[in-house]
């Protein structure tokens, strides 16, 4: 069996925060999905699980870290080429999320992101298959 990720993330407001990866395209597992939660589908093994706060300080006795003043976790995802980083950052910022950097180009690698409504970062890399052995 494969080992399986499940990121999880808290958000203030779950309905608007599947708002927003809806428009990105995303899609969620119903099976997991209730007024508390959401099991949003990354690829075959990977998943985050989007929490309501209240949801979310039942897995951690530490104070949840507001993503829009501090950094908690960096999610980096790859993508198919350049032109897939750059369509879903542009859905996101289309769906009201907003970018902290310009995009970089490392010639063998190109890097943009995105800050979803909580302020989480999702960093998008398409790297040059020839350059990864």
């Amino acid at each position: 069996m494969a080992t399986k990720i499940f990121v999880n993330l808290p958000v203030k407001d779950l309905k608007q925060s599947i708002g927003f990866f809806t428009k990105l395209g995303y899609t969620f597992n119903p099976q997991f999905t209730d007024e508390t939660a959401t099991c949003m589908i990354l690829a075959e093994d990977i998943y985050v699980m989007l929490l309501t706060y209240a949801k979310f300080k039942t897995f951690t006795p530490k104070k949840i870290c507001d993503a829009t003043k501090s950094t908690e976790v960096l999610v980096c995802l790859s993508c198919e080429n350049r032109a897939q980083v750059d369509e879903l950052v542009s859905k996101a910022l289309a769906a009201g999320g907003t970018t902290h950097s310009e995009p970089k180009d490392y010639g063998f690698m190109y890097q943009h992101g995105y800050q979803d409504l909580d302020g989480h970062i999702w960093e998008l890399i398409y790297m040059e298959p020839n350059h990864v052995q």
